[in-house]
């Protein structure tokens, strides 16, 4: 059990430098030859996933927080449950994306606080794309060029950005989109006239929520917390609420079952429905 309670700053500066590392791995090997195996559930596994937790969990182990990764040792619930504070980690979201080389895989970081997210980190380390967002601080946008996996002397921008008049807006799953989904579009349309709906992949769905360049991210299909947690953070500090589909409440994590409840992504800032 964490004793001592986490400089957030600080974490936060860590797991930022730790997705970036990740993120060069990822890029090197998604140059030079992506290697595919099969998990229990075959679900796809790469040599990229193995390589980025390894770094993820050098670079975290240090702090002394129980450590729960995608491609780690889950551990029981009676071994996390008693955490204060816990990382959540998917080394690479988004498998299938970077198998088929579109460039919308991310690197996900997370800090569980109880129940909630208190900190996270995602990279997309093809696109150059970097959030960061703490409970203290807010949420963050760096733009990354030519390549570079750092952020020294890149001004971030603070999120949400300003949408600039665009029509309401849906970011749907690139590649598990269902019936409910599209119910869900059909109804908003029916509600606000026109939208506009685009399509991602990984965590950056939330991100495009969080950033204001999307209103809602609707997902009535299965996920786990290693998915979400990260985003959750940068939108629950940007101004968006990420919510159980049936409640209306907040998704929390470490719990007994890490598969996520159907969920939805939206703006509280002025919600336009």
């Amino acid at each position: 059990m964490t004793q001592i309670k986490p400089d957030i700053r600080d974490l936060t500066g860590l797991a930022t430098n730790a997705a970036m590392q990740a993120g060069e791995a990822i890029m090197k090997i998604y140059r030079s030859g992506i290697t595919v195996t099969s998990k229990e559930d075959e679900s796809p596994l790469t040599n990229a996933d193995r390589a980025s937790h390894q770094i993820i969990v050098k670079a975290l182990r240090p702090t002394g927080i129980y450590i729960m990764s995608e491609e780690g040792n889950q551990g029981t619930f009676s071994e996390r449950s008693g955490e204060d504070y816990l990382w959540l980690i998917d080394p690479l979201d988004g498998t299938k994306e970077f198998i088929n080389k579109n460039g919308e895989f991310t690197v996900n970081i997370a800090l569980i606080e109880g129940n909630s997210p208190v900190l996270g980190v995602v990279y997309a380390p093809d696109k150059g794309v970097l959030y960061a967002a703490n409970k203290q601080d807010g949420a963050y946008k760096w733009k990354l060029e030519n390549g570079n996996h750092s952020i020294m002397g890149i001004a971030p921008k603070k999120i949400p950005l300003d949408p600039s008049n665009r029509p309401l807006t849906i970011v749907a799953s690139r590649s598990h989109q269902n019936p409910d989904t599209v119910e869900f579009i059909k109804r908003m349309e029916a509600k606000n006239g026109p939208l506009e709906v685009i399509s991602a992949g990984s965590s950056l769905k939330l991100c495009l929520v969080a950033e204001n360049s999307a209103d809602y991210y609707p997902r009535p299909a299965p996920t786990m917390e290693w998915d979400t947690a990260a985003g959750d953070a940068v939108c629950r500090f940007s101004g968006c609420a990420v919510v159980n589909w049936d409640t209306g409440l907040p998704l929390t994590y470490n719990k007994e079952t890490l598969t996520n409840p159907k969920f939805l992504v939206k703006r509280t800032d002025g919600e336009r429905i």
